[in-house]
This record gives structure tokens, C-alpha cells and sequence, in this order.
């Protein structure tokens, strides 16, 4: 799980609905990426560049309740629910395997590989130590997994190509959690402010 400290904030007008859409979240995330280093992830990673395109916002915004694939199969999305569900909880509430499938219906073919490449290296290691799927884990079994990518072993029983998996799917998983109404409240926002910097965070339960 992904934690984070309080906020540094600036006064901001007030928005008169009380929310925050995904296409304003996304601006004010990339308004604090420019004043602040990511304290979860790398700038370079292709979903910040996804919330530059505010038409894309806005049509996760609309879409997000519907239920359809854009890209993903339904195992495919199976696992990602599960996986991130387990790295930030409440991930499944916020939409996040629905958000990630749609930006990589419209992201370039190499992310695509490699997103997809990063799921089945997940169920390669599932399959591998509990013969089932990674959908099909219990909570304790996603832990062990996510504690040997995150590299909460020794170095000699790490699995560098494992871990760049791992990293890569969690920087999908926090970008699409944070830049939805309940990522943002957790981060500290309120309708009449708005962040000076990121929050430090790190995992619990051992992996980070």
C-alpha cells in the first residue's frame, strides 16, 4: 500500500461542485510534477504524458463506469484489478484497471509490450509458486509475491527483470489512483485548495 504525508498547500477558488474530475486532477498532478520531483515514480514514465491530453481525461471521465475493454483482455484485466487493489487499496473503487486500459488503447505499441510483458511476468511468478492465476490469490500470497519484486529479499535472491515488472505496473497503478477524486483526497486536497508539492510516500508492509 502506498502511503503518503501531509501536503504542503496553496489557497485555491473553491470549485463549486465540491469534486474534482479526472481531467482537473490530472492538471493539478502535472502542475505539482513541474514544481516537485515524483515522490512515487519517474516523470519519464509513459502515463504522465497521457495527462496532457485533457479530451483523454475527460473521456475517462465519461467512460469509466461502463465496464468495456479497450485494450486489455478480460484475464489481463483481472490481474491488473487485483494487483492494484493490493499495491493502493481502494484502487478498485477509484476505477484504476479501467483508466490504465484505456490510455494503453491509445498509448505507442512498445508501452503496450511492455505493460503487457509486465503482467505476465506477474502470473509467471504466480503460477510459478502457487499453480494458479494471480487473480486467484489470496491476499497473503499477492504480499509474498509483492514483497520478492519490490526487492524485500537479499540482493543474491532478487530477479532484477522481476522487479523492473513490478515497477513498471506500480507507476500505471499510482498514476491512475492519484489522479482520481479519491487519490487526490488522500493526498490532501480539498475543493478550496491545492497542492505546493508532492507528498513523500512509500509502501507498507515491507515493499516500497
Amino acid at each position: 500500500m502506498l502511503k503518503t504525508n501531509s501536503l504542503p498547500i496553496l489557497q485555491e477558488e473553491p470549485n463549486a461542485s465540491g469534486k474534482v474530475s479526472r481531467r482537473e486532477a490530472a492538471r493539478k498532478l502535472l502542475a505539482g510534477m513541474a514544481a516537485s520531483t515524483l515522490p512515487w515514480g519517474a516523470a519519464s514514465h509513459p502515463i504522465w504524458k497521457h495527462f496532457e491530453d485533457e479530451h483523454l481525461m475527460e473521456r475517462a471521465e465519461a467512460t469509466a463506469a461502463e465496464g468495456k475493454l479497450h485494450y486489455l483482455n478480460a484475464e489481463q484485466f483481472a490481474l491488473l484489478t487485483t494487483l492494484a487493489e493490493a499495491i493502493v487499496p481502494g484502487s478498485t473503487k477509484s476505477n484504476v484497471a479501467n483508466f490504465v486500459d484505456l490510455l494503453l488503447s491509445v498509448d505507442q505499441k512498445k508501452h503496450q509490450k511492455e505493460f503487457v510483458s509486465s503482467l505476465a511476468r506477474m502470473e509467471k511468478e504466480s503460477t510459478s509458486q502457487y499453480a494458479k492465476t494471480f487473480s486467484a490469490l489470496t491476499a497473503k500470497e499477492v504480499n509474498t509475491i509483492l514483497e520478492a519484486a519490490s526487492g524485500a529479499y537479499p540482493a543474491e535472491k532478487s530477479d532484477p527483470e522481476f522487479r523492473a515488472a513490478f515497477e513498471n505496473l506500480k507507476e500505471w497503478v499510482s498514476g491512475a489512483f492519484y489522479s482520481s477524486e479519491m487519490g487526490m483526497r488522500e493526498l490532501g486536497w480539498t475543493p478550496d485548495r491545492v497542492f505546493a508539492e508532492f507528498p513523500g510516500c512509500s509502501h507498507g508492509e515491507g515493499h516500497k
